[in-house]
C-alpha cells in the first residue's frame, strides 16, 4: 500500500501537533516550516482534517490548530478516508468480463477492501509517535 503525499503531510502535521510545545493553537504556517510541508497545500489538507473532526480550528490573530481528541483514538483509517474519500473496491464499468466473472471480481475486492479498513481503523496515530514503545512497555 502507497500513501498519497497529502495523506502524509497530514500525519505528519498530526503528529507534530501532538508533541507541540506550544500552549495554544499552531498555525499552519508554523507546521508547514517545521515539517518542510507547501503551506498554501497544507491548508487545504488541514481543512479536510477539522471537517471530519480529527482538528480543531481556532481563528484570529492567535488562531491555529490543535487535535480534537489525543492520537491514540485516531486511526490511521480515519485519516486517509478524510483527505481521501473511503476505501472501496473499484472495477471499471468497462472491463469486459462475464456477468458472474464481473461479480466475483466485484466481491473479491469487496472482501479485500474490508480487510484493508479493518487493519487501518487498528493502527492509531500513537502508535506512529517515536517513544510510543516506551509508553506501552
Amino acid at each position: 500500500m502507497k500513501l498519497s503525499r497529502t495523506v502524509s503531510y497530514a500525519i505528519a502535521a498530526l503528529l507534530q501537533l501532538s508533541q507541540s510545545t506550544e500552549s495554544g493553537p499552531v498555525s499552519c504556517s508554523r507546521l508547514a516550516a517545521v515539517g518542510g510541508m507547501p503551506g498554501r497545500f497544507l491548508l487545504q489538507v488541514l481543512r479536510n482534517l477539522v471537517v471530519h473532526g480529527v482538528l480543531r480550528s481556532d481563528l484570529g490573530v492567535d488562531g491555529g490548530y490543535t487535535l480534537n481528541r489525543p492520537l491514540d483514538s485516531i486511526s490511521l483509517l480515519e485519516v486517509i478516508e478524510a483527505i481521501e474519500g473511503p476505501i472501496a473496491a473499484s472495477v471499471p464499468t468497462t472491463l469486459s468480463l462475464p456477468a458472474e466473472s464481473y461479480i466475483r471480481l466485484r466481491t473479491a475486492l469487496d472482501h479485500v477492501a474490508r480487510l484493508k479498513r479493518a487493519a487501518l481503523q487498528n493502527v492509531s496515530l500513537a502508535c506512529l509517535l517515536p517513544d510510543y514503545l516506551d509508553k506501552v512497555s
